[in-house]
């Protein structure tokens, strides 16, 4: 029995060994191998298989009392395994076992007649499918699972040969059985290394006999024991993590952290793009404020006055520069030649978006206009409107930069800037709709009004 004892702690220690050989990766650096998104199997090996070796004894942790044999020895099991883990708590698992199961009776029962002195049944083969249950790879902290604890049960068929041994050293051999037998086990894995897993169990198997020790006793079926250790190997990609060991309520957290980390480097984006719109803006009003610098108080702002420092009350042209003695005025009337010249202006008026700059394809109109007021001294009153996009404020005061533009470009085309008037009235008064791009567009205009 010792001797027994000592190969089996010597597989043991062969088995951790070698699973630490293949372990020369830290965990810490499969942290991206082992994050799958959540609800997703694809990207996860499922296959698996192992090779396992231990002791068989007919001694069982139920009822040993009432078992053929009193006095259980161990003997050297082998296994195998394949197995399909179809969830991450649950697979199936189809087993072969080979070996031997032995025992012997108590020198009071070798006295009774009818008994034997030992029995030794060669398994020759054993094959069954168990559902495997992992108990313990939920856990909100790890995205993978170090020790997985695991209870099994299945059923299966096998073949065995029973051999007796008489008190008196007769031998009688047996022919070979078969009969199916349940499987139920629990263990734990440790897995050592990606994709490999060391394999720790205690597995019970219930015979639908009583003649596996080739001795029938009572009413009692037989049973036998397997404590094994051993090695399993995921199949599949080395990239992919394994679902035995896979942790998908860890792969939701890191999804819900990922999208938050996500959705804070958009805020900060958007915060650094506010901040550039508002410097821009902020040096548009500074250009356009100097656009309406007037030192000298002429009506003409500094950067078109030609002639700076004019006094007050100097009637000025276009450019700042004094007019000539105003000639008696002329009573003149407005003509339908007149208004239509006016027309013409307002529908050929256009500036830039969201800017007082008159676009160029507007200038002819209103060299056509400057002639028609110079030519009969009519009065101009220019009126400016927006659309609805933007605030009160600066609505108002872009569609007065917009009038003051144009009574700009009038005076520098020899308009006298005193019979100009200029208002801006904001996106009061639209003309039509706002909810449209075209509307809009009418929205943003500048009237004219000649008298």
């Amino acid at each position: 029995m010792k001797s027994n004892f000592k190969k089996a702690s010597l597989l043991l220690t062969g088995i951790m060994v070698g699973g630490k050989l293949f372990a020369q990766t830290p965990d810490s650096t499969m942290t991206d191998k082992n994050y799958v998104q959540p609800f997703s199997h694809g990207g996860l090996r499922t296959w698996s298989i192992g090779v396992e070796g231990g002791l068989l004894t007919p001694y069982t942790i139920f009822a040993p009392s009432q078992q053929d044999y009193r006095s259980p020895h161990q003997e050297f099991g082998y296994s195998g395994f394949i197995k399909d883990q179809l969830l991450p708590d649950f697979g199936l698992q189809a087993d072969y076992t080979g070996g031997k199961v032995s025992g012997a009776i108590t020198q009071a029962d070798q006295e009774a007649p009818g008994t034997y002195s030992s029995f030794s049944t060669k398994i020759n083969y054993a094959v069954d499918v168990m559902a495997d249950f992992n108990i313990a790879n939920i856990d909100w902290a790890n995205r993978k699972s170090v020790i997985q604890p695991y209870v099994s049960a299945g059923g299966g068929y096998m073949g065995y040969t029973p051999t007796v041994t008489n008190p008196n050293g007769t031998v009688s051999n047996g022919s070979q059985l078969h009969d199916f037998y349940i499987p139920v086990g629990v263990g734990f894995k440790i897995n050592v290394a990606t994709g490999i897993n060391v394999d720790l169990g205690y597995q019970i198997d219930f015979v639908n006999s009583s003649n596996f020790d080739g001795t029938a006793v009572g009413n009692n079926n037989d049973r036998f024991s397997y404590a094994h250790a051993g090695l399993e190997f995921a199949l599949g990609s080395k990239s992919k993590p394994q679902m035995a060991t896979y942790n998908p309520v860890n792969s939701m957290r890191d999804e819900y952290l990922m999208n938050d980390q996500r959705l804070q480097i958009q805020l900060q984006q958007e915060r650094v793009a506010n901040a550039q719109l508002r410097s821009d803006l902020n040096t548009t009003n500074s250009n356009l404020a100097k656009l309406t610098v007037d030192s000298d108080g002429d009506g003409v702002p500094d950067v078109f006055d030609k002639c700076p420092n004019t006094p007050a009350g100097t009637q000025v042209d276009g450019a700042g520069c004094p007019l000539p003695v105003k000639k008696p005025d002329v009573k003149v009337f407005v003509t339908n030649e007149d208004r239509a010249v006016v027309n013409e202006a307002v529908r050929n008026l256009e500036f830039d978006f969201g800017k007082a700059t008159i676009r160029e394809h507007s200038d002819e109109s209103l060299n056509k206009l400057a002639t028609l007021l110079v030519n009969k001294g009519f009065s101009l009153k220019l009126a400016g409107y927006t659309d609805n996009v933007g605030s009160v404020s600066a609505n108002l005061k872009l569609s007065k930069d917009r009038a003051e533009a144009v009574k700009t470009y009038l005076a520098q085309q020899g308009v006298d800037p005193s019979k100009i008037s200029a208002e801006g009235y904001g996106k009061a008064h639209p003309i039509a709709t706002n909810k449209t791009d075209k509307g809009r567009q009418i929205n943003r205009r500048v009237e004219f009004s000649i008298y």
